[in-house]
């Protein structure tokens, strides 16, 4: 009996808004926007997380930023319009940068060309914060042994990297050649169908 008297309390606590609910969605959008202009200022290698120290500034980002997004709220209703607001601001923001080519570029930045022909650009690696180690991983990824054998790396503006190689993988290698004979192969049986057709 005494639960059910408590019902009323608990959806009053579960669901009564303590903030104003226009600061409820104002806050995840002021956060939101101040996270993309800081990420675009502290650069690509955030976004890389190459280390154990970069995905500790992510993991505790998220956490710090908490109590700016929600306030003094803990109740569902509060939490809902907090996440309503953040992916409202992220569709808008993803629309917005689909029908404008240049404001992409212009917040995300262009990709950062790390090596070229088989040469280490120290300036850009400079610019992104990256050593020298830490490339040679993940060209080691990639599948690469030396610098070398690298045509262009670049770290994309989203934090990922593409590597071309100067020569076709074994890989490539293999699919061209297997092509080839599937070519050749039906190039043979395409010849004997006449033959089969006369008899």
């Amino acid at each position: 009996m005494l639960w059910i008297m408590a019902l009323p309390q608990v959806f009053d606590h579960m669901f009564q808004l303590p903030l104003p609910i226009l600061e409820k969605l104002l806050r995840p959008v002021i956060v939101y926007l101040a996270l993309v202009l800081l990420l675009r200022l502290f650069g690509k290698r955030e976004l890389a997380q190459l280390n154990p120290f970069d995905l500790v500034v992510l993991l505790s980002l998220s956490n710090t930023v908490q109590n700016a997004i929600i306030g003094e709220d803990n109740s569902v209703t509060g939490g809902i319009i907090g996440a309503f607001s953040l992916l409202a601001i992220n569709w808008l923001v993803v629309r917005v940068l689909f029908r404008s080519p240049r404001l992409t570029r212009m917040l995300e930045g262009g990709a950062a060309i790390l090596i070229r022909n088989g040469q280490i650009d120290s300036k850009a690696l400079e610019r992104e914060s990256l050593s020298r180690e830490e490339l040679l991983a993940v060209i080691h990824k990639q599948g690469f042994e030396y610098v070398h054998q690298v045509r262009r790396c670049e770290l994309e503006p989203n934090g990922s990297f593409f590597v071309e190689a100067f020569e076709p993988s074994i890989d490539d290698k293999r699919h061209t050649e297997l092509i080839a004979r599937l070519d050749a192969l039906s190039r043979d049986v395409a010849a004997l169908r006449p033959q089969t057709a006369g008899d």
